[in-house]
């Protein structure tokens, strides 16, 4: 039997049927009368479409692309503060998510050499850090034990109190890494505000609200607390001396009495000697016949703000917006009861006994007054 001849391009076709078409061997084999092993040979000899090795490469190197895009995507929706510091704040950063993320990836991310963040590890802490570490402990505890309310101002002050020696920048610097802030209030709405007087009542405060001595003015106002039993309402009678509280009362309702109830227990507090100057708003609570008549009796000096104007009874209004921002908006409170529990528990265990007050040179109203009086009598 005489050997047959297959040509190239009948060998590239029969190659073509098993790597191209999917074809079986065998069957390839009995279909075009060609031994199995011919088959293995030529499929060795016979080279491959130029496009086919490129067309794997392209498809593998795509995978790779996606997967590294995607690692970076995720990597940029962390906080974009840390994109914006040195080098010593982005090694801590990838460091905490190296569990996470690749190290090479996140430093590509952060525009840093992979071998600094490995020597970074290795390196121990310098005494600027170790005393940023340090601080940064005392700051927490310092804020936590002001309910969480102190920016780096106040607790710059606390740390001084502490026998602490550091400025403010830094510890701006490390209350802003550290991630603690001061509560923010509610959003003021824009508006105009009314300028028209009292048609009974001058404005005799006049915004004057340093005083020289206690009992001398006062303000009082009404605000309302959401609970999911309805609205309470507390009614707040302030010295501007101190800025101390002198009457919180607080009911579901909002008649007269709430007002005078305030009024009465800050008389019995204070037990004034002299004439005091009241100040309020034209709520309807105070122009009526019953305060009118409790005045009287009392021998107070009535003032009354402008129609609108909130800023003539400002610091009563910027105690209701610090009770609010500081207590209120972090709480859901099921019943009155416990409204009015935990604004007692703010009133009287922080805001007059703790809390500092700018105007009263970083002091509590309680502490200034006693150091006043203490002063008084040196003298």
């Amino acid at each position: 039997m005489s050997r047959v001849n297959f040509s190239c391009e009948f060998k590239r076709d029969a190659v073509a049927q098993i790597t191209e078409r999917g074809y079986p061997v065998a069957e390839v084999s009995q279909r075009m009368g060609v031994s199995q092993p011919s088959l293995y040979a030529w499929k060795k000899k016979v080279p491959r479409p130029a496009g086919g090795d490129d067309k794997d490469a392209e498809i593998r190197r795509l995978k790779r692309d996606l997967v590294r895009v995607t690692e970076e995507r995720e990597i940029l929706k962390k906080p974009p503060r840390v994109f914006r510091q040195r080098s010593q704040v982005r090694y801590p950063f990838i460091a905490e998510l190296r569990d996470h993320f690749g190290v090479r990836a996140m430093c590509r991310c952060l525009a840093v050499q992979p071998s600094g963040c490995y020597a970074w590890r290795k390196a121990p802490l310098n005494q600027r850090a170790r005393e940023d570490a340090r601080q940064t402990q005392q700051i927490r505890q310092a804020w936590n034990d002001g309910n969480k309310v102190y920016g780096y101002r106040k607790l710059h002050d606390d740390l001084l109190d502490q026998g602490e020696t550091c400025c403010p920048s830094r510890l701006a610097r490390l209350t802003r890494i550290a991630g603690i802030k001061a509560q923010i209030g509610y959003k003021s709405r824009s508006g105009s505000y009314g300028v028209k007087p009292s048609v009974a009542i001058d404005n005799t405060l006049a915004r004057q609200f340093d005083v020289a001595a206690p009992g001398k003015a006062w303000v009082t106002d009404v605000t309302y607390i959401r609970t999911m039993e309805g609205f309470a309402y507390l009614a707040v009678v302030l010295d501007l001396y101190s800025s101390l509280v002198v009457g919180w009362p607080m009911r579901s309702r909002r008649p007269t009495d709430l007002v005078l109830q305030a009024l009465h227990i800050a008389v019995c507090r204070r037990n004034p000697k002299h004439r005091v100057l009241i100040h309020l708003d034209q709520g309807s609570q105070f122009t009526s016949m019953d305060w009118a008549a409790f005045t009287r009796a009392h021998n107070f000096e009535h003032s009354m703000s402008r129609r609108g104007n909130c800023h003539d009874n400002a610091v009563v209004e910027s105690f209701f917006n610090q009770l609010k921002r500081e207590r209120i908006r972090r709480r859901t409170y099921k019943t009155r009861g416990g409204a009015r529990q935990d604004v007692f528990d703010y009133i009287v265990m922080f805001y007059n006994t703790v809390r500092k007050h700018v105007r009263n040179g970083m002091l509590s109203p309680v502490e200034f007054e006693r150091q006043q009086a203490t002063r008084q009598q040196g003298v």
